[in-house]
């Protein structure tokens, strides 16, 4: 009976161990802050592990030496000299099965079902061998120490951006696939600057105050933006920014001149390329702002950042967006896609679910250019990763059309294993 109550508690210290070791320390945080008496419990004995660990395998080691002594009388009492290898046989199985795997096994996939209540158990214990387990842990640190190792460096709660990150796509718990891209889009914010997302300049739409005013009449009636630039005959030369709430009464009422659309404008916001996006969206909300121009290493203006940019990034593109990438993105019958050139590669591999590199040239016609090294022909092929591409068009030193198709899903019978192929003209 003794010889069972120990294996018992053997099973107990084991399974105290592993649970305790086991708890998700975050949920336990958590359950703490929310007034759950055993995850406090238990969060206290995990403040100082070395203790916690000194308790529970002084306990286990005096269990499992005493009940290897009495297993060894009773074997010698039966068998005789034979007791000793049969006793030590028999219970090393009994004590890995039901002492030590068993209980273990348990622990780890029930950590709080058997952390929780040991715990106050646990606590019991601690000051009933705490003269011991001081002694044990002062002569353990010591040898640490001796090793190089500082006991009282932090136990390592703290994540890392990455390991955030992955903490984020693991998640369960009715944590639905939006809310974990959402959550993703905030952490990866840092890793992006306001170059990746602006708009290019080439791209942005302003008023232009050498035009007549008709025109800009006209602009400004048809125009899908709150926010625009106001510009005299090149965007470099940013008169302010104009709201469209600050002339609808002059522009309903048809007496909008262009001295009342200068005095509209506020002062215009210029912010470097190199701005990180989270640095940028408090900026925003310091000067509280929602459009800023957007200025390379020379001063020169390059393109144009909003805050629903920032935000679109965080959520997804927004249903009122009137400028979709879909317009320059045009699937064909073929299972190819027709590409414009002037997309910006982020947002090919956000419509498409591509992995386009995007760590360098910010559109496609970059990508292709600095891959081969030079501005290409029409029917120029090339391959960049597992992607297939045919240039259709160039103009004005750029490429302005692409047929893509993705190698990996067979889409295209003339799919070859070559990496990249510069210069393969062929034709049509």
């Amino acid at each position: 009976m003794i010889l069972a109550l120990l294996i018992v508690l053997s099973a107990f210290f084991s399974s105290s161990e592993t649970s305790m070791m086991s708890l998700n320390r975050y949920r336990l945080k958590h359950l703490t802050k929310e007034g759950h008496k055993a995850a406090k419990r238990a969060s206290k004995l995990l403040e100082r592990p070395d203790r916690l660990l000194g308790t529970i395998l002084v306990g286990n080691n005096i269990v499992n030496i005493l009940a290897a002594s009495i297993a060894t009388v009773i074997a010698t009492q039966i068998w005789g000299e034979a007791g000793i290898a049969i006793a030590t046989i028999g219970l090393t199985i009994v004590i890995l099965i039901f002492g030590e795997i068993t209980p273990k096994t348990l622990a780890a996939l029930r950590p709080e079902l058997i952390a929780f209540p040991v715990s106050i158990i646990l606590k019991f214990l601690q000051i009933i061998l705490y003269p011991v387990v001081w002694i044990c842990g002062a002569i353990s640190n010591m040898l640490l120490k001796l090793i190089g190792v500082n006991t009282s460096d932090p136990n390592g709660d703290q994540l890392s951006t990455e390991e955030l990150r992955t903490v984020v796509r693991e998640a369960g718990l009715g944590m639905t696939r939006s809310r974990q891209n959402m959550l993703l889009g905030i952490l990866d914010l840092e890793k992006m600057n306001v170059n990746d997302i602006m708009v290019p300049r080439n791209e942005a739409v302003g008023i232009d105050l050498e035009d007549d005013l008709s025109v800009i009449n006209n602009q400004l009636r048809t125009c899908h933006h709150t926010r625009l630039p106001v510009f005299t005959n090149d965007i470099n030369n940013v008169t302010g920014i104009v709201h469209m709430r600050s002339i609808a009464r002059l522009l309903s009422r048809g007496e909008l001149t262009k001295e009342a659309l200068i005095h509209a404008c506020k002062e215009p916001y210029f912010v470097p390329e190199s701005t990180p996006l989270h640095t940028q969206l408090f900026n925003f909300q310091k000067q509280k702002r929602r459009i800023a121009i957007v200025v390379d290493e020379y001063g020169d203006v390059i393109g144009l950042v909003t805050l629903e940019d920032i935000l679109e990034e965080i959520v997804g593109e927004f249903t009122t967006d009137m400028m979709l990438p879909s317009q320059d993105i045009h699937p064909q019958e073929d299972g190819t896609v027709v590409i414009e050139g002037s997309s910006a590669i982020r947002a090919i591999n956000r419509q498409l679910k591509w992995k386009l590199p995007a760590d360098g040239p910010k559109t496609l016609n970059g990508l292709i250019t600095e891959q081969l090294e030079s501005i290409p022909e029409t029917s120029v092929c090339l391959t960049i990763g597992r992607y297939r591409m045919e240039i259709l068009q160039t103009k004005d030193n750029m490429v302005k059309s692409v047929r893509i198709w993705d190698r990996a899903l067979d889409r295209h019978p003339e799919d070859e294993p070559e990496a990249v192929a510069e210069g393969d003209k062929h034709d049509d």
